[in-house]
């Protein structure tokens, strides 16, 4: 017998295979359409990267804070599309092979620049849903530190549930305490 919890995850799971199978093409694509010469900055992995680094903070508010509570939009945006989408390991291969061609200041270049703007797209994409979310619920200062200090004082740490056959102390069924942290402490 299948229990409710496994059937469950399967389904995140299938939400994530989904949006990463179009991901990956989506960077793929990308990479055929402007393809880098060899030993120059690697714009494309660039663009592709800082993008994906505003996507995510944006989705991240606008599933959280503004779209109706849901299970699998985010697994299949923030963790299947945009998980397949950016690329990590493409970045440090990239100024890998920029070092070992002698091409020393496009390498700094790939790290400090990947770096710096994914910060700032990262910054950009958290204030721009900001920005809908408290036009959405009427000019209030969502996820901000004005917004904190109004809400209730935090009077200690919440008991966790130990009972078994729970993971993390979280309710059975119920998202772990990883998929339930956000950027900025927001949820």
């Amino acid at each position: 017998m299948v229990s409710n919890t496994d059937s469950h995850s399967g389904r995140v799971l299938a939400a994530i295979a989904a949006g990463g199978a179009l991901g990956g093409p989506a960077r793929y694509g990308l990479g055929l359409a402007f393809p880098t010469a060899p030993h120059t900055f690697p714009a494309t992995t660039f663009a592709i990267n800082v993008s994906g680094s505003f996507l995510l903070a944006l989705l991240v508010v606008l599933i959280l804070d503004v779209w109706p509570p849901t299970i699998y939009v985010r697994p299949f945006l923030c963790v299947g599309f945009l998980g397949a989408y950016t690329t990590f390991s493409t970045w440090m291969v990239d100024t890998d092979r920029l070092i070992s061609a002698g091409a020393w200041g496009a390498a700094v270049a790939n790290l400090v620049l990947s770096l710096v703007a994914g910060l700032g797209a990262t910054a950009l994409g958290l204030s721009v849903g900001r920005g809908i979310a408290a036009a959405r619920h009427g000019s209030r200062d969502v996820g901000s530190a004005a917004s904190d200090a109004d809400a209730e004082p935090n009077t200690g740490p919440a008991e966790p549930n130990t009972e078994p056959g729970t993971e993390s102390g979280t309710e059975p069924g119920t998202e772990s305490d990883a998929e339930s942290e956000t950027i900025g402490g927001r949820r």
